[in-house]
């Protein structure tokens, strides 16, 4: 399927970094940067950020995402949502969540799930995160416009050693006993996700949507959640469209990120 002329490929251009604070951090400087009225080259659609080493990364709701220097995926990539509007965001989300997940799977195995919204399972363990900002405008008028995402990806590949606080991560290595070029994978899961975008771009969202909920972790499952003190069990029947978290216990229920904790 042609690129669409307006929009580079996801991955292009490419930045390879030794350190960094956050690669998030450092794509949404260069978008800052690109807004003052002398830059000759303003970022584009595409540009993907990779670090050996990340030494403050973030994970969802402010939690840090830990990194074993030159051992992992640590990726950012600046995406244009071009053809999505502002309420569509979680179809974004769905979209990288069902690349990543393919990507992995190529080498992990079907095992491999995504975990509501966005996490990356093998097995029971965690594999891997995704992190999405989003850059929104607000008008004279009071109109917001969804001008600009900058997509984190952290996936552990050839780490074997974790901090004790982090109850089970997997990496790749650990799976397969092999070891991986993580550049390569990288530019690798950039191309995946260059397709996924394509498909959701120019064929809508109810195939991805279907996938991501053919590899959703548990579902169909009674788990254990937590919501506020109160912890029980209840099956997983789904994600909906908007990305509320959809259970059955002895009612239908639906949550939002962050009102429910998986007891894994």
């Amino acid at each position: 399927m042609p690129q669409p002329p307006f929009l580079n490929p996801l991955g292009s251009p490419f930045i390879e970094l030794q350190s960094v604070d956050s690669t998030n951090n450092y794509a949404r400087n260069l978008l800052q940067e690109s807004r003052l009225p002398d830059r000759q080259n303003p970022v584009q659609h595409g540009t993907a950020v990779f670090a050996h080493e990340q030494v403050s990364g973030k994970g969802q709701r402010g939690k840090i995402w830990t990194s074993e220097k030159s051992s992992n995926v640590i990726l950012s990539i600046v995406v244009k949502p071009q053809s999505l509007q502002l309420t569509q965001q979680f179809q974004l989300s769905v979209c990288v969540a069902v690349a990543v997940r393919g990507f992995l799977a190529k080498y992990a195995g079907d095992d491999v799930k995504i975990k509501w919204p966005n996490d990356v399972y093998w097995q029971d363990r965690k594999a891997g995160g995704i992190l999405i900002e989003s850059v929104i405008r607000s008008s004279d008028t009071g109109d917001s416009s969804w001008e600009w995402s900058i997509i984190g990806i952290g996936i552990n590949i050839n780490q074997t050693a974790f901090p004790t606080y982090l109850t089970n991560p997997v990496s790749l290595r650990q799976i397969t006993g092999k070891s991986f070029d993580t550049l390569s994978l990288a530019k690798g899961i950039c191309e995946e996700l260059n397709q996924k975008f394509l498909e959701l771009t120019t064929e809508g969202f109810e195939k991805i949507y279907a996938a991501y909920l053919t590899h959703l972790y548990k579902i169909n499952e009674t788990v254990k959640l937590k919501k506020d003190n109160r912890v029980f069990d209840a099956v997983i029947k789904g994600v909906s469209q908007a990305g509320r978290l959809i259970v059955f216990h002895s009612i239908e229920e639906e949550f939002d990120f962050g009102e429910v904790q998986w007891v894994i």
